[in-house]
């Protein structure tokens, strides 16, 4: 493949520049410079042909390793760069040298299976339990802040996202130290053990009788606790983030030129290692995390369930360290992003310091370095500056993606996890991706593909991403068909100056309750109509019965909330503020009970306890999963003979009650259940097709740009341009912040709507910024580059040819 014409330009020319002659300082010299150099004069015709003439020694073209591992081994020997310097002269030693250190790994890979280095192996297996360690981690992050932190729930979202930001730019740094200092292995298995460490003191943390001296279940110095969850998190974020960007790129560094094919298959098997990675973690550790241990007090086993992810992480060390005998390394080559930032900040000066007329342009703005910095290091640059202006429209993709643990698992809250004979929790539906991505990366890469190839077409790395774009837009328009018939079943809460009221007579008699514009009769314990709608400033309540006088409500109602007005006489009331403003969060069910008992009782139920439930009053709403409940009802006042146990019935999903405990004739407890938010309506499963369509364009989008990132990378820059990608899905955290924060939404769906739209904005930026993109080969560009500075270096320091031009000259 030929470079493309901004290349050739850098490739052939060498601007002499306007503030510097041909060859002078700081300068490259001319073409004509560069053309005097390579081609000495030749003799005249007819020159006498007895003169000696010195024969010019045989041209010595430099050898590149052709032979895979097996060959070698066939020769008889490992290969090693050191072979290849033993067919140069003496005289190019130094080049050889300098070259070697530019572009080959120091190790070849030691062995091959089914065409693909058996290094990958290992990369693909560090990967997995790397991304386990992670993911299991941080599924149990945000209940460890809540429930032994303390935490509440402001401030442990506040540091969860605080820290999951932190994870995606430490890669910057990590692409830094990789290609700058110590190489892609070596900043790998130091952060690995960063990493390691990090693990270790959160799990350390979580153990509750680290401080509980006294053994009463409760730690005595919690600052300790989260001084150390504090220094593990950073740790983990500084391993994750440093190693992110390397490991994907030194997976590629192990194909040679010719494995196309192969490397894009590794970047699909390792974004599966990734998926089933994350997909086990996060039903394996809060599994682990429900779980009782303890020394001295039995709790929720935190320790085992971070220790786990902990151990994982010792074992991704591990086996990338054991496979360090079959890995080709490259060799960093200094602060690469140092000469990156000078060479692009002399180009502008320069062109803003000659940007007369009377200066001739040039092909490329990075051109104007060219006095100063040679031509490898400016066609470098070149290929970088390309591919990150196309980063430019990508965050919008990963602001739509990142929303499904967010937005998606909120609208899963509002539907039932009823499918068939499945039960499944909102927060258990991001499962449907990782479950989607194992089983669509394999099809995609075997049989998807291969079929568009047969058909002639040409689908190319950024015309795949385009369609992965186009398909994560049309996933949010299904998300938005589903919100609609959502909003249908969902309850009216109040607005602004609203108030709801429903009333619930838990006395013996009939009662007569008026509000504005409206008269209502209740019956003795019977099933309360929906809640009714009144302005706050309007709001006038009256009750009377029977043979009674009219009794006024006095209360001060809130706006905005729902309240339950308990009556059991006409002059005895109690007006009790609900508290419910939405749908239970995650599709929990809220339950209180009220005590028409007489007697204060505690109820317990499936583990919760509801202390104190004065008589004539209303409990607060506890929540739970969905499910049949047992629940038991405890007072002194309740006989020996009398059953204190009772089920609820099905509790679906996003329900709630109240539960009403009366006095029967012979003194015992009765139940009785009234609706206040009937359950959720809508299935779950009507969620999987959006989540198919985002999880395709997730496949054909990251997978892709993973490999684009690294196959157009120049080689001494593929880490820094992994974690340029990455830097791409902080920032679609941040547009999900601000479109969100600046929408303020009335209707859901419309934000959803929002979003499609402006992705498919996006989609038909980047698709035009994709036309006019050259691929090019890297490797290709570079080997160019080694073959003339060879060749000049030959010609240059070879001394027949200049005997050759004096003798001719004297002659």
């Amino acid at each position: 493949m030929s470079p493309p014409p901004w290349l050739r330009c850098t490739l052939k020319t060498r601007h002499p520049g306007p503030d510097f002659p041909s060859g002078g300082p700081g300068g490259r010299g001319g073409v004509q410079a560069r053309a005097a150099d390579r081609c000495p004069p030749s003799g005249a015709q007819g020159a006498p042909t007895s003169a000696p003439a010195v024969p010019p020694p045989p041209r010595v073209e430099p050898r590149r390793p052709a032979c895979t591992p097996p060959a070698a081994q066939v020769l008889g020997r490992a290969w090693k760069p050191s072979h290849r310097k033993q067919h140069l002269s003496t005289d190019s030693s130094h080049l050889d040298s300098s070259l070697a250190s530019r572009r080959e790994p120091s190790e070849p890979p030691a062995w091959s299976c089914f065409g693909y280095p058996l290094s990958i192996f290992f990369i693909v297996v560090n990967e997995f339990c790397e991304r386990f360690s992670y993911y299991g981690m941080r599924a149990l992050l945000i209940l460890y802040f809540q429930r032994f932190l303390g935490w509440n729930d402001n401030l442990g979202t506040a540091i969860y996202h605080t820290f999951v930001a932190l994870c995606y730019l430490t890669p910057i740094l990590g692409a830094l130290i990789a290609d700058s200092w110590l190489g892609k292995f070596k900043t790998i298995v130091s952060l690995s053990i960063v990493y390691t460490i990090g693990q270790v003191v959160i799990a350390v943390s979580s153990i509750n009788d680290l401080t509980d001296f006294n053994h009463d279940g409760t730690p005595d110095s919690i600052s300790v606790h989260v001084a150390l969850s504090m220094i593990g998190l950073v740790l983990i974020a500084l391993g994750t983030g440093g190693i992110k960007p390397c490991v994907s790129a030194f997976g590629g560094d192990q194909f040679e030129e010719g494995q196309e094919k192969q490397r894009n298959r590794f970047f699909s098997i390792f974004y599966l290692a990734i998926n089933a990675g994350s997909l086990l973690s996060t039903i394996i550790t809060p599994m682990l995390r429900v779980q009782v241990c303890g020394i001295h007090s039995k709790q929720a086993c935190y320790p085992l369930a971070f220790g786990v992810p902990a151990a994982l992480m010792a074992v991704s060390l591990i086996v990338f360290v054991i496979g360090s005998g079959m890995y080709k390394k490259v060799q960093p080559q200094g602060n690469i992003m140092s000469k990156v930032a000078r060479c692009i900040g002399f180009a502008i000066k320069n062109r803003i310091r000659h940007r007369s007329k009377k200066f001739p342009k040039r092909e490329h703005w990075l051109d104007w370095a060219s006095e100063k910095y040679d031509e490898r290091l400016i066609s470098q640059i070149k290929m970088v500056t390309r591919v990150m202006f196309l980063y430019i429209p990508l965050p919008m993709f990963w602001a739509l993606f990142d929303q499904q643990g967010s937005r998606w698992t909120l609208q899963a809250t509002t539907m039932s996890g009823k499918i068939g004979i499945i039960e499944i929790q909102p927060d258990q539906m991001q499962t449907v991706n990782a479950i989607l991505i194992v089983i669509m990366v394999p099809i995609v890469d075997a049989v998807v593909y291969p079929l568009i190839a047969k058909c002639g077409l040409n689908f190319t790395s950024l015309k795949k991403m385009t369609v992965g774009m186009f398909l994560a837009s049309m996933a949010f328009v299904a998300a938005a068909i589903v919100q609609v018939e959502i909003d249908k079943t969902l309850p009216v809460f109040p607005k602004g100056n609203e108030v709801q009221i429903k009333v619930l007579n838990i006395g013996d008699s009939n009662m007569t309750v008026s509000f504005p514009g409206t008269t209502e009769t209740y019956n003795q314990m019977s099933q309360p109509k929906d809640f009714m709608t009144f302005n706050v400033d309007n709001l006038s309540i009256n009750i009377s019965s029977t043979g009674s006088p009219v009794t006024p409500v006095t209360y001060n109602f809130e706006s905005g909330h729902r309240h339950t007005l308990l009556v059991w006489a006409p002059s005895n009331y109690q007006v009790v503020k609900d508290g419910l403003n939405q749908k239970p969060e995650k599709g929990r069910n809220g339950i209180r009970f009220v005590n028409a008992f007489g007697e204060s009782f505690n109820v317990t139920m499936d583990g919760e306890v509801y202390n104190n439930v004065s008589s004539h009053n209303a409990s607060e709403y506890l929540f739970f999963s969905s499910g049949v409940k047992s629940f038991t009802i405890n007072s002194p006042e309740i006989s020996q003979p009398c059953g204190k146990e009772f089920k609820t019935p099905y509790l679906g999903f996003g329900s709630a009650f109240t539960y009403v405990i009366t006095r029967k004739s012979d003194g015992c407890p009765e139940a009785k259940a009234f609706e206040d938010i009937s359950p959720n309506t809508v299935s779950m499963a009507l969620q999987i097709p959006q989540y198919f369509l985002l999880t395709c364009g997730e496949v054909v989008f990251s997978v892709t740009g993973l490999e684009f990132s690294y196959s157009q990378a120049p080689s001494n820059m593929k880490s820094v341009l992994q974690a340029g990608w990455l830097l791409t899905v902080a920032v679609g955290n941040i547009i999900v912040l601000i479109v969100a924060g600046a929408g303020q939404f009335s209707e859901q769906w419309a934000e959803y709507v929002l979003f499609a739209a402006l992705l498919l904005v996006v989609c038909v930026i980047f698709a035009i910024m994709a036309r006019f993109y050259t691929y090019i080969n890297p490797a290709e560009v570079e080997a160019q580059f080694d073959k003339d500075d060879k060749e000049d270096y030959l010609e240059k320091s070879n001394p027949y040819a200049k005997l050759d031009s004096v003798s001719q000259t004297q002659m």
